[in-house]
C-alpha cells in the first residue's frame, strides 16, 4: 500500500559535487505535480501574478530550488523526475519507484560544454515583476551569469475595486553596479506607439519612464531617453521591435536606431505574430550597425528566465558587468534560446569590423553546438544564404561550415542555426541562435546601402511622421518640432547626407 513520506531530493553537479541550482518536476503517475515543500503546486501565470520561485512551460509546473529540497511522494508508483540547468547541461529524465521508508533521491546533472563553448557568458537583458532573489535563483537554475530585472510601470488592479499604477522593483534600482551577484535592476521604458527601451547600465533611473498613454501627453521622445542613458556610458537596447502591441512600424525607437542612438535590438522569448529577421536584416543592409541581443522578456510564469539569452566572451575582469556592457555596445554577441554558435571571420571569433584594402576572399567559419534539436547552420552575407549544412545527431547535435566568400562592396556578414521544432527546454520558440554582424569595410568606403532596404525604412520614417502630425497629442510645440527633426535627421542619414 502506497504512503506518502517527506523526500529529501538533492542535485549536485557532477564536476564539483555540490549542489547546484536548477528547474525540477517531480510528477506522478497521473501527471500530477508534486511541489517542493514551500512551493505551491498551483499558481498563477497571468502578466506580473506572483512571478520567480516556479515555471508553467510544456503544459506543465516545475519549482526551482537551490540544489536541495523536501518534497511530499508517495512509494510503490511510478514517479517521472524532470531536471534541466539551462542550455550547457544534459537534462535528467528519469523514472523512480520510493521504496517503503526510502527518504532520499540524489541526482547528478553534467555539463557538456567543453572548450570555447565553456568559454562564454551567459545574460539574460529583460525580465519583469521577480524579486531580486528570485531572479538570482531562477538565473543560476537556468546557467545564467547575469539577470537585468527592469523596473516598468504596471497598472494594478486592486480588491478596493481601483486600479492602481505602480512600479515594482524600482526601489530596488542598482543603475550601473548589481543589486545582488548576478541581478542588476535598471529601467523598462515606454511610449505605447513610439516604442519601448530598455536602458541598461544606467547611472539613474531616467524619468518619465512613459508617455503618451491615455493620461499623459507626447511632449517627450525616446531619443531624450537615450541621451540621458548614454550620458553616463549606458546601454540603450530596442525591445519589442515590430509588434503590434508595440505601435508604429519601428516607431521612433527606429528613428533612433538609423540615427546611432540605439546600442542593440532584442529577440525575445514572447510569441511573435510577425518575424524578426527581415525587419532587422533590413537595417543592417542600409548599413545601420546594430547588434543583437537575447532576452527573456519573462512577466509571467509562463515564461522561462533565459529562454532567449544573450552570449558574449567570458568577462576578464573584476567588473563584468561592465565588460558585458562594452562587449554588447562592440556587437560581440550571440542571441540564442538554447544552441550555440560562432563566427570566425578572417581567423577572429567576435569579430565586429573586418577590414580589406582591396576586395578579396574572405575565410569564414561557423560553428553551432545544441543539446535541443537543430535543423541548419547558415552563412548569411547582407541577409543572404551563401553556405549551409545540417548537424550531426548524438545527445549534443554539432555543425561546421568553413567557406570563402567575397564582397565586392562590403557589407556583413553572420551566422544562425535553427531548428524544425520548439524544445523541450525553452518552448516559447522554435530553436534559434544568431550572431551579431561582422562589418566588412573594402578600401575604406562607407558600408553600402541597400535599395529596397533605404526605401523600406524610409517608409517607415514617414509613418512616424504621419503620426507626429496628426495624432501626437502636444502641449509643448518645441516638442512636436524636435521629434520631427529626428524624422528628418532620420532620412537624411538613410540619403547618405552627414
Amino acid at each position: 500500500m502506497s504512503q506518502t513520506l517527506n523526500v529529501h531530493v538533492r542535485v549536485n553537479d557532477a564536476d564539483t559535487g555540490k549542489p547546484t541550482p536548477v528547474r525540477i518536476r517531480i510528477g506522478g503517475p497521473n501527471g500530477e505535480y508534486f511541489a517542493p515543500l514551500g512551493r505551491p503546486a498551483e499558481f498563477p501565470v497571468g502578466r506580473g501574478e506572483d512571478v520567480g520561485g516556479h515555471v508553467y512551460v510544456n503544459q506543465k509546473r516545475y519549482g526551482y530550488i537551490h540544489g536541495g529540497c523536501e518534497v511530499p511522494l508517495p512509494t510503490g508508483v511510478p514517479l517521472s523526475v524532470e531536471i534541466t540547468k539551462g542550455p550547457a547541461y544534459i537534462p535528467i529524465l528519469e523514472t523512480v519507484t520510493l521504496g517503503e521508508g526510502q527518504l532520499t533521491l540524489r541526482f547528478a546533472i553534467r555539463r557538456w560544454t567543453t572548450g570555447p563553448w565553456n568559454d562564454l557568458y551567459s545574460a539574460d537583458t529583460r525580465c519583469h515583476f521577480l524579486t531580486p532573489h528570485s531572479a538570482r535563483l531562477e538565473a543560476a537554475a537556468e546557467g545564467l551569469d547575469l539577470v537585468h530585472l527592469l523596473a516598468t510601470v504596471h497598472d494594478y488592479p486592486s480588491e478596493d475595486g481601483h486600479r492602481y499604477r505602480i512600479v515594482p522593483n524600482l526601489t530596488a534600482f542598482s543603475g550601473q553596479d548589481e543589486a545582488i551577484p548576478g541581478v542588476v535592476v535598471n529601467t523598462l521604458n515606454v511610449h505605447p506607439t513610439l516604442g519601448r527601451l530598455a536602458l541598461l547600465h544606467c547611472h539613474r533611473p531616467v524619468y518619465p519612464l512613459t508617455f503618451g498613454h491615455m493620461d499623459e501627453t507626447d511632449d517627450w521622445s525616446l531619443s531624450d531617453w537615450c541621451e540621458q542613458c548614454h550620458r553616463k556610458r549606458g546601454l540603450v537596447v530596442w525591445c519589442d521591435a515590430y509588434r503590434p502591441q508595440a505601435g508604429l512600424p519601428g516607431g521612433e525607437a527606429l528613428v533612433n536606431a538609423i540615427l546611432g542612438k540605439i546600442d542593440a535590438i532584442e529577440i525575445d522569448a514572447q510569441d511573435r505574430a510577425a518575424p524578426f529577421l527581415p525587419m532587422w536584416y533590413r537595417l543592417l543592409n542600409a548599413g545601420m550597425r546594430v547588434p543583437v541581443v537575447g532576452g527573456s522578456g519573462k512577466d509571467s510564469n509562463r515564461i522561462a528566465l533565459g529562454g532567449a539569452r544573450t552570449l558574449s566572451p567570458a568577462t576578464r575582469d573584476t567588473s563584468p558587468y561592465r565588460e558585458w556592457v562594452e562587449h554588447v555596445r562592440a556587437g560581440r554577441t550571440v542571441a540564442t534560446n538554447g544552441p550555440f554558435v560562432r563566427l570566425t571571420v578572417s581567423g577572429e571569433t567576435f569579430a565586429t569590423r573586418v577590414m580589406q584594402d582591396a576586395p578579396g576572399p574572405l575565410r569564414i567559419t561557423a560553428e553551432a553546438a545544441s543539446i535541443v534539436p537543430l535543423e541548419r547552420l547558415e552563412v548569411i552575407a547582407n541577409g543572404e544564404v551563401i553556405a549551409a549544412t545540417s548537424p550531426t545527431d548524438g545527445e549534443v547535435r554539432t555543425a561546421r561550415l568553413e567557406v570563402e566568400h567575397t564582397l565586392p562592396d562590403g557589407g556583413w556578414v553572420a551566422a544562425r542555426c535553427w531548428g524544425p521544432a520548439r524544445s523541450e527546454l525553452y518552448p516559447h520558440a522554435p530553436a534559434f541562435a544568431h550572431t551579431s554582424p561582422t562589418f566588412v569595410v573594402v578600401s575604406g568606403r562607407p558600408t553600402p546601402r541597400m535599395t529596397a532596404a533605404v526605401a523600406s525604412l524610409n517608409r517607415d520614417v514617414e509613418a512616424v511622421r504621419h503620426w507626429i502630425d496628426t495624432e501626437g497629442r502636444f502641449t509643448i510645440p518645441k516638442r512636436k518640432e524636435h521629434l520631427l527633426s529626428l524624422c528628418d535627421a532620420a532620412t537624411g542619414k538613410l540619403a547618405g547626407r552627414p
